[in-house]
């Protein structure tokens, strides 16, 4: 609760004119600030005490997806993984899942794709598909985001490697047992 007591202070007019007091209101902020940081940073400097006698936690087994550590402790290094090699077939891959982009069947190493340039559009544009025997790129690049569709791509479908990878031989991390509708339909009745 704020003090309400009145003070005479110096004004920059010279007149003697009466302001709330603040003093109070300081001193309890600055009291908050110091017990404030002096929980929080006394929390951590007790929980590494090296003197204490808590138990130490069983090592579990590794069961996480960590791409980067790979199992490894934090305290040291581990070897970097081999880099997938690029699949340049030119063969498309099916889907994993409904909706997703199609993968990049070829290298696009040196390809520039930034604000000036996109080095795709030369193959997959709608002028150039049929000449290079590219796939054009879907009609849904060419809608902006209320369904209007553009004479060029829309801005934010420009930068295809948002959505597009380049087709490794990587192998996937986690199962996947995604049954596309068609499949599904095909099955028997009974199952």
């Amino acid at each position: 609760m704020a003090s309400t007591a009145m003070l005479e202070c110096p004004s920059p007019g010279g007149r003697g004119e009466k302001s709330p007091a603040i003093g109070s209101d300081r001193a309890f902020f600055a009291w908050a600030i110091l017990v404030a940081s002096c929980l929080l940073f006394s929390g951590p400097a007790l929980a590494q005490d090296p003197e204490s006698t808590a138990p130490e936690a069983r090592e579990q087994p590794y069961r996480s997806i960590d791409a980067l550590r790979r199992g490894a402790p934090l305290t040291e290094e581990p070897p970097a993984a081999p880099m997938a090699k690029v699949e340049n077939f030119d063969l498309r891959r099916g889907r994993g899942w409904p909706e997703q982009p199609p993968t990049i069947p070829h290298s696009i190493d040196g390809y520039q794709v930034d604000l000036n340039s996109n080095r795709c559009m030369l193959c997959h544009s709608r002028a150039n598909a049929e000449q290079f025997q590219a796939p054009m790129v879907s009609v849904t690049h060419f809608m902006d985001r209320d369904g209007q569709v553009l004479a060029q791509i829309s801005a934010r479908r420009y930068f295809c490697n948002q959505c597009h990878v380049v087709q490794t031989d990587a192998t996937p991390l986690v199962d996947n047992r995604f049954v596309d509708v068609d499949h599904l339909l095909a099955e028997p009745a009974g199952r």
